[in-house]
């Protein structure tokens, strides 16, 4: 999927500083982004996970 979108100018600077830091073309740093924020579990898994963490915390220090 090809998508184009207008960055404000402040932002634009900011990706091709960020960027040229990292030794990437800005557009590789946009997808590496990208790609990294649609990776991210939702904010349900993350609630669901922590409660089982909490209600089996105690059966986890034993086991450690």
């Amino acid at each position: 999927m090809k998508v184009a979108f207008e960055l404000p100018p402040a932002q634009a600077d900011k990706l091709r500083e960020e960027a040229k830091r990292l030794g990437l073309a800005p557009e590789d740093l946009a997808r590496a982004a990208l790609a990294d924020l649609l990776s991210a579990p939702d904010a349900e898994f993350r609630v669901a996970a922590a409660r089982i963490l909490q209600k089996n915390q105690e059966l986890y220090r034993r086991l450690a």
